[in-house]
């Protein structure tokens, strides 16, 4: 692999998306974790609750920050990296762009009076309303950035005249028709992993002893979530499959190593390819993909050998597809375990094995997530702008990227190294115990 311009450009963006989007994720989901958990316990006028949704809050305050840097970063080498892109494409997706920022903004806002209104409503409930504005903003901004790059995958509102985009329309171009199913996809992902990993952070207090009402009802209410987030993720995983079918079959083709146009196509789990391009040690359902693309079991489904060689993405995303699918599948089964337990008496759902497999959800669900954005962008390749332009038409031909990698990804091990830190410390000097004694000594206590 030569590392030129090309693939510094495309090894640097993939190093700042992957480490962004950990926070961009916190940032869409753990909003509506922090507004469940006020909701309940000013329903039930439960302290453990609303315990928890002041030291989420406090924890969000510190992967927002990070998350505006990483953010900054990726608009700075739209620029710098995609010079071409941006030339072209640059004037249709402003809007979005500008809109994503109004939104960061707009949640900015009622976040900041959020965290400094604790206890200065008379009515509990007008506090827990500021955290709708919060919510709305931080999916709002989801929203408009993934308009974006669906945007990439199917792009419309614009006619392409020697090199120069004309009657661009921005609205047409935000509606594109990958929009809906990336946006329900995204934003039901984004709640699914938060709810993870804050069950496995949970979890992993509960064996380390903490077995008090606050870390059992924490558990409860992340382990809930989590459940009802990935069957909501499993019904954006079918729309999205039933898009690729029929808008973008060569991404599913190569994602499912399907090479051939047939009827009643088999799913396949893993599996190698040997030197003839034959499937190997493969686990097959007959006929699912079929059943994906088009809730039939005859569906058609489009071979990736109808696709030109130099326009198919790399075959690798196969595993990228298996990591996502049987990560949720992992997490879906663990949390309805949980859940089921929970509701016999005679069953312990606290059981160290089932504890161990919480927390290992956690960050499976990230792994699962980094490797859904991987399956999604490099299965547009060889595009950046399907259709239009190529990657290795957008690059800059600059002799500094290399340089620029290095300088970045210092930048992000010490982002990620110090907000490790922080979030240690800052709940490690008050521990859950302390803090609902301090603030509940009515109503609090750990038992």
């Amino acid at each position: 692999m030569e590392l030129d311009s090309v693939m510094l450009s495309r090894m640097l963006t993939t190093m700042t998306l992957m480490f962004h989007i950990i926070f961009a994720m916190i940032g869409v989901g753990v909003p509506v974790m922090i507004a469940i958990a006020e909701f309940i316990g000013i329903r039930k006028n439960d302290p453990h609750y609303l315990l928890l949704a002041r030291r989420w809050a406090r924890g969000f305050t510190i992967t927002v920050a990070v998350g505006v840097v990483t953010g900054t970063a990726i608009g700075l080498q739209l620029s710098l990296l995609w010079p071409s892109f941006m030339e072209v494409a640059g004037q249709i997706i402003a809007l979005p762009l500008f809109m994503e920022t109004f939104a960061f903004f707009f949640e900015a806002i009622f976040l900041g009076i959020y965290l400094y209104t604790w206890d200065r409503f008379k009515g509990k409930w007008t506090h827990w309303l500021l955290t709708i504005p919060i919510m709305i903003g931080s999916s709002a901004s989801a929203l408009f950035i993934t308009t974006v790059n669906a945007f990439m995958n199917t792009p419309q509102g614009f006619d392409l005249k020697e090199g120069q985009a004309i009657n661009i329309d921005p609205i047409a171009a935000m509606l594109n028709p990958a929009t809906p199913s990336k946006v329900f996809h995204v934003v039901s992902t984004s709640y699914m992993t938060s709810a993870a990993l804050l069950a496995a952070i949970v979890a992993f207090a509960i064996l380390k002893g903490k077995r008090g009402q606050y870390e059992q009802k924490a558990l409860r209410l992340t382990v809930t979530c989590a459940l009802v987030f990935s069957v909501l993720t499993a019904i954006a995983g079918d729309v999205s499959a039933k898009f690729l079918a029929e808008v973008q079959p060569e991404k599913l083709a190569a994602a499912e190593w399907h090479f051939e146009t047939e009827e009643g196509a088999d799913i396949i789990f893993f599996g190698t390819l040997n030197e003839d391009g034959e499937i190997e040690n493969e686990i097959r359902v007959p006929k699912l993909l079929s059943f994906l693309a088009g809730n039939s079991f005859d569906t058609e489904v489009i071979g990736l050998n109808e696709t030109p060689e130099d326009e198919r993405p790399p075959l690798w995303i196969h595993y990228m597809f298996d990591i996502m699918v049987s990560i949720g599948m992992f997490v879906m089964a663990i949390t309805a375990l949980f859940v089921i337990m929970s509701k016999v008496k005679k069953w312990n759902e606290l059981n160290k094995p089932l504890l161990w497999a919480i927390v290992a959800s956690g960050p499976l669900s990230l792994i699962a997530y980094e490797a859904g954005w991987i399956l999604a962008e490099v299965g547009r390749q060889p595009w950046i702008l399907r259709g239009y332009m190529k990657v290795a038409e957008a690059a800059t031909r600059s002799d500094d990227v290399g340089i620029t990698f290095i300088m970045f990804a210092l930048l992000y091990l010490v982002l990620g190294v110090m907000t490790v830190i922080v979030l240690i410390k800052m709940f490690k000097n008050s521990p859950a115990e302390a803090e609902l004694e301090k603030r509940f000594p009515d109503g609090g206590g750990s038992a």
